[in-house]
């Protein structure tokens, strides 16, 4: 990865973590409106487990830190100097 993929990157994870923010939100309001045990039950199982997923939003954005990083310096010891 270059420097020049950080910029997808962030953008990905921003619009990952707004879709989530958002769907946990609507799924929370939906289930204060429903009446039915086994339907709370369902959408409570189902915003425990966007919940889980958004805590692995940190570890992808420490993988794609450390791939640009080590992309830029693998990438360093690539390059000849002109005149050595």
């Amino acid at each position: 990865m270059r420097l020049e993929d950080l910029y997808p990157a962030v953008i990905t994870i921003v619009l990952i973590g707004i879709v989530l923010g958002v769907g946990i939100y609507i799924l929370a309001e939906v289930d204060d409106e429903i009446d039915d045990v086994e339907a709370s039950s369902a959408l409570n199982e189902t915003i425990l487990g966007l919940g889980e997923f958004a805590g692995w939003i940190a570890i992808i954005v420490v993988v794609i830190a450390a791939a640009i990083v080590l992309g830029i310096v693998l990438s360093s010891f690539g390059r000849k100097t002109p005149g050595v």
